[in-house]
């Protein structure tokens, strides 16, 4: 996800600057992840942003409800929706684990 400066601040911020700031996001993914709890959003920042680590990565080792949300307000509304994408996101813990493990951290 393409971040601006200021992405940081905003992300560790306040649910209610995050929010306010949702109502104005064009871009999906952004959108979106500013409508995530804080606790959610400082995840991302930890693991991505500060951690260098892979974004997909992350998004797998996510709680049901947090990638339920990013299938259904990112991928799904995407003009040719990413179907492999969105069938991992829907599998249980142990295989994307395995995902992770054996594809992701393989690389």
């Amino acid at each position: 996800m393409d971040l601006p400066p200021h992405a940081r601040a905003v992300l560790t911020g306040p649910d209610l600057v995050a929010r306010n700031l949702a109502g104005l996001e064009r871009d999906p993914q952004r959108k979106w992840m500013l409508r995530r709890p804080r606790a959610v959003r400082r995840s991302y920042v930890s693991v991505v942003v500060d951690g260098a680590g892979d974004e997909e990565r992350w998004m797998l080792l996510q709680d049901e409800e947090t990638r339920d949300s990013y299938v259904a307000d990112v991928l799904s509304r995407e003009a040719e929706p990413d179907r492999q994408a969105m069938w991992l996101l829907g599998q249980p813990r142990a295989v994307r684990e395995s995902y992770v493990a054996d594809v992701i951290d393989a690389r």
